[in-house]
């Protein structure tokens, strides 16, 4: 079949001696719902010795759209990856090892999770074969837009993902010539510069397996010889793309605990006296003083906070010491003193050794059990009674000044401490030192007033020896049907509350499984209505948005169209009044001179902080206009899914030149030979 069309995707796939898992992993990909038309499978025989080349050339006989390239062997798997990028012409690139095979309809959902949200990179479920270990956290629900600052999609740093191509052309990226970690260079630059990230979680899309031979590079090269180059490239790739401070730390933590603590621990020791102090500990010992910021070193556990401390102290023998006994040291309990849990390491308060306290304090790592088993309203009052259990792990009962929390969520407030009452209603199976309840009153929890409108999320202030942990307060287990349980919609007493109207309580799971509680003043009438919204046809960069008031509007006129981006920017418009007595209104947008970003538009009225989204409209089309000039750079404009409140949000963004020539030879194509 003659290509008419450049393809959505290109497979590229490394192979050195690869049989006989060679065979599925090509197939996985001819056999994709997405069609012949639009993959091609670019596979790279990097000097194989066991067949794997007479196999690729008998399956690219079979199937027109597959290329294969000989090469001579280049001693990992970073070459033949670097081969077929130079001959992708996909709009994505995915990367997948020959030991590993796709499951029927990875590919299509990934571009179309890919089209729909202008991701640049994709994530699809792995599934382990073998007992090989993939990947889970970020797998636990499908994000159609997320970034590495906000999801745990950096824990994957493998280069079996979907990635937009014209994100790695524009970093110039290429696989460094290691044998292993060679894709987490490549793979981090592109979460870094990524414009979005999208995981795909209700589908099994990669699946991984081991070799029946056990010559998986994974395998093959862990020393850590194979791993120094890549893991130096790792750190300086996060500080090119990173400014320091408080998003470089988060990055940098995972690269300190899996590239630097952790293969020095397991590795280190098996070096020859010679090559571990001469080679690789000043490797070691740089990465720690460079990257390991007072942020990182906060935050990561006991075992590499000591690690670290040996390193930047330059003490060799008391590392090796510690890296040779880690398993069973590891293993030792720990020691409380003034509320603050210590791990119990012989190092600790050694006064030869003379290792600071803060190496060894765990505090925070404890982990804490609990859960709530009741939440129920009380009586004919405005009570929430919730009750669980918790405890701290290894500390004993709890301590009667163990207290609920209430804190805003996404508005000013101090928190609210609500007492509670310990060792009371046991659970089967459980201390009764660990239960608790809390009875909260809403009309006056807080220091007597009501609680005020809003989101407030519970947490539950943990306290066992005089050691404090706070943790957020979680669902109750499911009942035998599966169900879970948060109690009905509660409303108020109104006349304990100021406000419009009447208030309603309404306890709820986030999707997390958290317990929150809003608390809202119920609009009696809405103050206007939207009857149309549409582009204006002369400047198709102008919303025009229409509407009308509805009853007493006097009371809160609406004066302005607002649009607020993500980060919190707000531009405004006036409305304009309908000068026929018909009180119609109309407001225009330019959205031509709004920055890139997600735009969510809501009506304000002369009541402080009150907004009336804008609704959704079907038929609401996007439009584009050049920035500038006709000579300048063009942009878009489109409706997305409704955000916050149920208003209508535009995504604002430069358009993707090669991408949308690209889509535009593609339409132009199958409507000649349609």
């Amino acid at each position: 079949m003659s290509r008419t069309t450049p393809p959505r995707v290109s497979v590229i796939i490394p192979a050195y001696n690869a049989m006989p898992e060679l065979t599925r992993c090509v197939t996985s990909v001819m056999e994709q719902t997405l069609g012949p038309e639009e993959i091609e499978i670019i596979a790279v025989d990097d000097g194989s010795t066991d067949g794997t080349g007479p196999e690729l050339d008998r399956l690219a006989r079979t199937c027109s759209t597959m290329r294969v390239v000989h090469q001579p062997n280049s001693g990992g798997a970073g070459g033949p990856r670097n081969t077929g990028l130079d001959r992708a012409a996909g709009d994505f690139v995915f990367f997948l090892d020959s030991d590993d095979y796709l499951g029927p309809d990875a590919l299509r959902r990934m571009v179309a999770m890919a089209d729909e949200n202008g991701t640049d990179v994709v994530l699809g479920k792995m599934v382990s074969v073998g007992g090989r270990a993939v990947p889970t956290a970020v797998f636990s629900h499908n994000q159609p837009r997320t970034d590495v600052f906000s999801s745990a999609a950096y824990r994957t740093l493998g280069c079996w993902k979907l990635f937009r191509r014209s994100l790695i052309e524009r970093l110039n990226l290429k696989f460094p010539p290691y044998r292993n970690c060679e894709d987490k260079p490549f793979t981090a630059a592109a979460y870094l510069n990524a414009d979005g990230i999208s995981v795909v979680a209700d589908y099994d899309c990669y699946y991984s397996r081991n070799r029946q031979n056990g010559n998986n590079l994974t395998l093959t090269a862990a020393d850590l010889v194979h791993r120094m180059d890549g893991t130096r490239l790792c750190f300086e790739t996060v500080a090119r793309y990173l400014d320091p401070g408080p998003r470089q730390d988060r990055i940098m933590r995972r690269h300190v605990e899996w590239e630097l603590c952790g293969p020095l621990r397991a590795l280190l020791p098996r070096e020859s006296e010679q090559r571990a102090r001469e080679v690789f500990y000043p490797q070691f010992r740089h990465w720690a003083q460079t990257y390991v910021s007072e942020g990182v070193f906060q935050s990561i556990a006991p075992q590499d906070r000591l690690i670290v401390h040996l390193l930047r102290a330059d003490r060799y023998e008391d590392l090796m010491t510690v890296a040779r006994c880690a398993k069973e040291d590891a293993a030792r309990g720990h020691v409380v003193d003034k509320g603050r849990v210590y791990w119990s390491h012989p190092f600790f308060r050694d006064p030869v050794k003379a290792v600071p306290d803060a190496c060894f304090d765990a505090t925070s790592r404890i982990p804490v059990h609990h859960e709530l088993t009741e939440a129920a309203w009380t009586g004919d009052g405005d009570v929430l009674r919730l009750a669980g259990h918790a405890r701290i792990e290894s500390l004993g009962p709890l301590q009667s000044d163990t207290r609920l929390i209430l804190r805003p969520s996404g508005f000013r407030h101090p928190d609210i401490p609500v007492p509670t009452t310990v060792g009371t209603g046991p659970h089967p199976g459980q201390d009764a030192g660990t239960g608790f309840t809390a009875d909260v009153d809403l009309d006056t929890v807080d220091s007597g007033a009501p609680l005020g409108s809003g989101r407030w999320d519970l947490y539950l202030d943990v306290r066992a020896q005089g050691v404090s942990r706070t943790v957020r307060l979680r669902r109750p287990r499911t009942d035998a049907n599966g169900e879970r349980h948060a109690p009905p919609r509660r409303e108020l007493a109104s006349g304990l509350r100021s406000g419009h109207g009447p208030t309603t309580a309404r306890p709820f799971f986030t999707p997390h499984g958290d317990f929150s509680l809003d608390i809202r003043e119920a609009e009696a009438d809405p103050v206007c209505r939207v009857t149309g919204i549409a582009w204006d046809t002369s400047a198709p960069a102008t919303l025009v948005v229409s509407g009308r008031p509805t009853g007493d509007a006097a009371v809160r006129p609406v004066t302005a169209l607002c649009a607020e981006e993500d980060s919190g920017a707000v531009r405004e418009v006036p409305l304009l009044y309908a000068r026929d007595g018909s009180r119609a209104f109309t407001a225009m947008l330019p959205v031509g001179k709004l920055p890139a970003g997600r735009w969510t538009l809501t009506l304000r009225t002369d009541d402080p902080g009150s907004r009336i989204p804008v609704p959704p409209v079907r038929g609401l089309s996007g439009t584009r206009w050049f920035r500038g000039s006709r000579l300048g750079r063009p942009y878009y404009a489109k409706p997305l899914p409704c955000g916050p409140r149920g208003a209508l949000v535009l995504r604002v963004a430069p358009v993707r030149l090669t991408a949308a020539a690209l889509r535009r030879l593609r339409g132009i194509s199958r409507w000649t030979t349609g």
